[in-house]
């Protein structure tokens, strides 16, 4: 998330403590307008993992509640 705080404090002039706070309130929205596990992605991909492992997170999530309907892989 530092990477997309500084690109937005460096893009529009405002302090570093100004562009995280308004890069919080559009992760927030967007977290919450969005499904779960895309959610979760956003969280993967700002913490500094790749979509890759983000979406492998997110299916293995997704694959664990098969088994909770009897699916087996």
């Amino acid at each position: 998330m530092d990477e997309l705080v500084n690109q937005v404090a460096s893009r529009t002039g405002i302090s570093q403590d100004q562009a995280r706070e308004a890069v919080q309130m559009v992760v927030d929205f967007l977290k919450s307008k969005l499904p779960a596990p895309i959610a979760g992605q956003i969280d993967a991909v700002l913490s500094g993992n790749t979509l890759d492992d983000a979406a492998q997170q997110a299916q293995q999530a997704l694959g664990g509640l098969g088994g909770m309907f009897g699916k087996k892989d």
